[in-house]
């Protein structure tokens, strides 16, 4: 059931990797995709469903706090491995990335596909909370002693991010109570219902497979970590927060997913090691095509 409810979503990601090596529509399309769904598209999405989330319900602040603390324990993880194991930023922060960022496209899809809108709002919620902290921590294992570490240097390039600004907005608009009035609500739904497919299809596209050729072993053990630890930590922490029926799937979902895309961007920005970033970006959304219906179905049956 979990196979066939979500192997549509990978075809997607197949799809975009083929029309990208074959040339069409234009190598200058996936860029200029990448920029709508990333500035508009993806951003729509989240305010229609962070402005509908239940937020007067408990379970929603304590699945937004069981995924902050399971990105904050596996960020505390990596650095005591780092003191033990001294790494330079370029390779630090692609390894940091691999393991606490995600895939939000690959992420809110299979959501929608297994629980519905409920699962939406709940997945937004946790958005809101990963987003701005896996932006910080990445901004600071890449920027190891440089002026982008300062603090408002973080903030003015979190103060750009579209999908934090999203967030705010959507949050705003659920606690005021105006939600979203005169027919605003449907515009932002029609923006959001492409985004989740351009964007698998941008997945796809961003693939590098010669990238797999080197760090086979940092690629195997850091894949490893975001697909099984990961998702093993979530199911701790939902325990531990109480959660269960949607608020644990959702949170488990989200820990199962490969790492965003996105990492390799903000690894090249920074002068990190791009050729291993691309390659854990790669491995691990090739090898969730297996290991996400694995977890799925060892959370359901414990």
């Amino acid at each position: 059931m979990i196979i066939l409810t979500i192997w549509p979503l990978f075809a997607l990601i197949c799809l975009g990797f083929v029309m990208a090596r074959t040339g069409f529509p234009e190598p200058g399309f996936w860029p200029a995709a990448e920029r709508v769904n990333y500035y508009i598209l993806f951003p729509a999405l989240l305010v229609g469903s962070l402005a509908a989330a239940p937020l007067g319900d408990p379970a929603i602040w304590r699945l937004g706090g069981a995924a902050g603390a399971s990105i904050a324990l596996a960020a505390f993880g990596l650095y005591g491995w780092r003191w033990r194991h001294p790494a330079p930023a370029a390779r630090f922060g692609p390894a940091l990335q691999g393991v606490v960022r995600i895939n939000t496209y690959l992420g809110l899809a299979i959501t929608a596909a297994l629980v519905g809108a409920p699962g939406i709002e709940r997945a937004a919620i946790v958005l809101a909370v990963v987003v701005p902290l896996v932006n910080v921590l990445s901004i600071m294992a890449l920027a190891d002693r440089t002026e982008a570490r300062k603090p408002l240097a973080i903030l003015r390039m979190m103060a750009r991010n579209p999908l934090i600004l999203a967030c705010a907005l959507g949050i705003t608009m659920a606690l005021s109570g105006i939600g979203l009035p005169l027919g605003t609500g449907a515009f932002f739904a029609l923006l959001g219902q492409g985004s989740l497919p351009l964007g698998l299809l941008c997945v796809g596209a961003a693939l590098r497979p010669g990238a797999l050729r080197s760090d086979m072993g940092a690629i195997g053990v850091n894949s490893t970590l975001r697909l099984f630890a990961m998702p093993v930590l979530a199911m701790g922490m939902a325990w531990i927060f109480g959660l269960d029926g949607i608020e644990a799937l959702v949170l488990v979902i989200f820990f199962a997913i490969p790492t965003a895309p996105t990492s390799y961007v903000l690894t090249r920005q920074f002068g990190g090691d791009a050729t291993y970033m691309a390659g854990l970006v790669t491995a691990q959304t090739l090898a969730s095509v297996l290991t996400i219906p694995l977890v799925l179905l060892i959370f359901g049956a414990s």
